[in-house]
């Protein structure tokens, strides 16, 4: 099975991240944890990436604050996916780096979670994963039915909640 690369700009940023990893080791997916920044590694980075795939990743995350350069670096130099988290930080919340995470140019793209969602970047690598890989598939699938069953039984009780109030 293919490893998914998480690369954080600093390792203020894994407290975020930190859900992430819990989810891919959730669905058995091996990762590996890096922290390179897009301007204070920039060589790092790139050399991390252009060799990512020969070293046995499937999918890049990208987790970045502020500038949020690092997804659309790691994106310039492989072929591989790249899902970018942008981080929540005290200037903006979050918004510079959403905004800089989604507007890449043509030719590099970069999928983008919401700001500070790193459980849903860990779920689209396996979705990316899952395409060749029936055991993955089979526990998303697995993963959506609960979710499912979860939201019908608050309904349920929600209901006879309602029924109990307006008596």
């Amino acid at each position: 099975m293919k490893k998914v690369a998480i690369v954080m700009g600093s390792d203020s940023d894994f407290p975020v991240v930190k859900s992430a990893v819990l989810k891919l080791k959730e669905f058995g997916v091996p990762y590996e944890v890096h922290v390179m920044s897009a301007h204070r590694t920039p060589s790092q980075a790139a050399e991390f990436s252009a060799n990512a795939e020969k070293n046995g990743f499937g999918v890049i995350i990208a987790a970045a604050g502020k500038a949020a350069h690092l997804g659309g670096v790691l994106a310039a130099h492989t072929i591989l996916p790249v899902i970018g988290i942008p981080i929540k930080s005290s200037t903006l919340d979050g918004l510079d780096a959403l905004l800089a995470t989604v507007q890449m140019p043509s030719g590099i793209p970069v999928a983008t979670v919401a700001i500070d969602g790193a459980a849903n970047a860990a779920i689209l690598a396996v979705q990316m994963l899952a395409l060749s890989d029936k055991d993955l598939s089979d526990k998303l699938t697995e993963m959506k039915t609960k979710m499912a069953e979860e939201v019908v039984r608050k309904d349920e009780i929600m209901s006879k909640d309602i029924e109990e109030l307006l008596k």
